[in-house]
């Protein structure tokens, strides 16, 4: 009975422990795993745009097949060629959408875990709290400036994602949602568009984190994958 206490014990501390030190780090693991989820799930999707707007895109696709087809002994035509082009690229947009699932589910999940963080691990507390510091303090304005300019930036990124997640469901349950083809096809072009400041947001994010562990922030990296502590 003792031994069992004992043990009881044990594992209230290890559990009182791990709650402590998760309590303490800068990056829950609920953000960590949308973290690096949400960067797979992007990747994928635009490696997809990639292949169709490259591989598959104009007629250089259906000549290439029909040439290897016709090399190989086949007699196709150019409209039995364009009709393989097409069904390849409808698989990869098949793949492209399964990857936008996971970014809406993704998506959700991260309101779900800003709901369920502290106050000032929220996004929307950390830009005004840093909209604050830069009108209040003027003696360090260009530090200021640059950690306001980075939270905005998170808060443009969030709602590029809403309206990527948004359009792309849209577009994919049109016949169920009765979306005219008009507002399809308008939706669909505002999806497109949306991967172009997307991109430009990870050029500037990886940047950003490259210079910042050259310089004074050094761990970012290494912070996002442990962890990383408070410094409180």
């Amino acid at each position: 009975m003792q031994k069992q206490l004992q043990n009881v014990f044990i594992f209230q501390f290890y559990i009182y422990i791990n709650m402590k030190k998760e309590a303490q780090q800068k990056y829950s693991p609920s953000l960590r795993f949308w973290h690096w989820g949400n960067t797979l799930v992007i990747l994928g999707s635009l490696v997809t745009v990639l292949i169709n707007s490259t591989l598959f895109d104009g007629g250089s696709a259906r000549d290439f097949v029909q040439k290897e087809l016709t090399d190989a002994g086949a007699n196709v035509s150019p409209e039995q060629a364009r009709a393989l082009v097409h069904g390849l690229e409808d698989q990869v947009w098949g793949i492209h959408i399964y990857f936008g699932y996971v970014l809406a589910a993704l998506f959700l999940y991260r309101i779900v875990v800003e709901i369920r963080a502290d106050k000032n691990q929220r996004v929307i507390h950390k830009f005004l709290d840093a909209l604050k510091t830069y009108s209040s303090n003027q003696a360090f304005k260009s530090t200021a400036r640059y950690e306001l300019g980075i939270k905005l930036l998170y808060l443009v990124f969030y709602t590029l994602l809403l309206i990527m997640v948004v359009t792309g469901l849209s577009v994919a349950f049109d016949d169920s949602l009765r979306i005219s083809r008009s507002l399809s096809h308008s939706l669909k072009e505002i999806h497109g568009f949306c991967m172009y400041p997307i991109l430009g947001f990870i050029v500037l994010h990886v940047g950003g984190v490259y210079f910042a562990e050259r310089k004074n922030k050094k761990g970012i990296v290494s912070d996002m994958i442990n962890g990383g502590e408070t410094n409180n």
